[in-house]
């Protein structure tokens, strides 16, 4: 996912795609949860120091995912976060729209009638731009916490850079 928006990111100029710090991180930390929570729970603080994140940022990004039902919080010693659900039950989509985080490729309102040109009208691209959101929604929606801890990610690379797979078949035939 990283390669396709580097590789269209030039294309696009002042309609990059991006994920900001805020749905990166937040997924980061939710990911680092489901790993590592076997069912107690985990201080914030070991979130923050694991993924060398700001305590007080994950703070406010764990207040969202907790009116969000993605994670409730245990009070008092020993206390912490825990999923609410299990991690295969939690889609990337979910996480990222729980932080206020809309991802979209356009420069377009989300529902509104109004365009991004200084006429309000909707650019020659418009069609193309918010195609490419819908597909980013389609897959994060696709892909679950449990996928991100456990690896099942289509077209993970394995460390030799090669796919997963072709990395796989390589090593058989050696």
């Amino acid at each position: 996912m990283c390669k396709l928006l580097t590789a269209i990111a030039p294309v696009m100029k002042e309609q990059v795609v991006k994920l900001t710090t805020k749905g990166r991180y937040a997924v980061m930390a939710m990911a680092d949860l489901a790993r590592h929570s076997s069912g107690s729970p985990v201080a914030l603080a070991e979130i923050a120091d694991r993924q060398e994140i700001s305590l007080s940022y994950l703070e406010q990004l764990f207040a969202k995912l907790r009116r969000g039902d993605l994670v409730k919080s245990v009070r008092g010693p020993g206390g912490g976060y825990l999923l609410s659900r299990d991690a295969d039950d939690i889609r990337i989509s979910d996480v990222i729209l729980a932080v206020d985080e809309p991802i979209k490729a356009t420069r377009c309102e989300l529902g509104s009638p109004k365009g991004c040109m200084p006429s309000a009208g909707r650019c020659i691209t418009h069609d193309l731009w918010e195609g490419l959101s819908h597909h980013i929604q389609l897959y994060l929606g696709s892909v679950s916490l449990g996928d991100v801890i456990n690896g099942r990610i289509a077209g993970r690379l394995s460390f030799e850079g090669r796919p997963a797979a072709t990395a796989m078949a390589a090593n058989a035939a050696d």
